[in-house]
């Protein structure tokens, strides 16, 4: 069960039937990876620190909010239909550093990204993922 649990993949109707809370729970991992690898490679030179400090600049809800906002006129869809229940769902309490409507914007990008991911569009999320560098720069 275990083994291959890191190319395990969804299809859609599964993915859809999923909590957008969930989706956005493996988005968030994806893109975090996503971007430290991206700064790693672009500035090797830096202490681990400095890297980090360099990466939230594009994880934190302000800056997907801003990227999710540039990309929302690209989505498909059915990219969008993920992405509006990632954002109006219901998650609790909202971090002190981002405002509500900051915070539920990108967990609606989150969730695209996650969906993307679980679902193996590797072409696509590659598009978008390159795209939020684009939007950052």
């Amino acid at each position: 069960m275990l083994d291959n649990l890191l190319f395990k993949e969804l299809n859609q109707k599964e993915a859809r039937l999923l909590n957008p809370l969930q989706l956005a729970l493996i988005g968030d991992g994806v893109y975090e990876v996503f971007i430290r690898n991206y700064i790693l490679f672009e500035n090797r030179g830096l202490s681990a620190h400095k890297l980090h400090v360099k990466a939230i600049t594009y994880v934190k809800a302000h800056a997907q909010s801003q990227i999710m906002k540039a990309l929302e006129e690209l989505l498909t869809e059915d990219e969008t239909y993920i992405y509006k229940r990632g954002r109006n769902a219901k998650s609790g309490t909202v971090p002190k550093n981002a405002d509500v409507v900051e915070y539920r914007t990108a967990t609606g990008f989150e969730a695209l990204i996650g969906y993307l991911y679980l679902t193996n569009q590797k072409e696509r999320l590659s598009e978008i993922l390159l795209k939020t560098i684009e939007v950052k720069e």
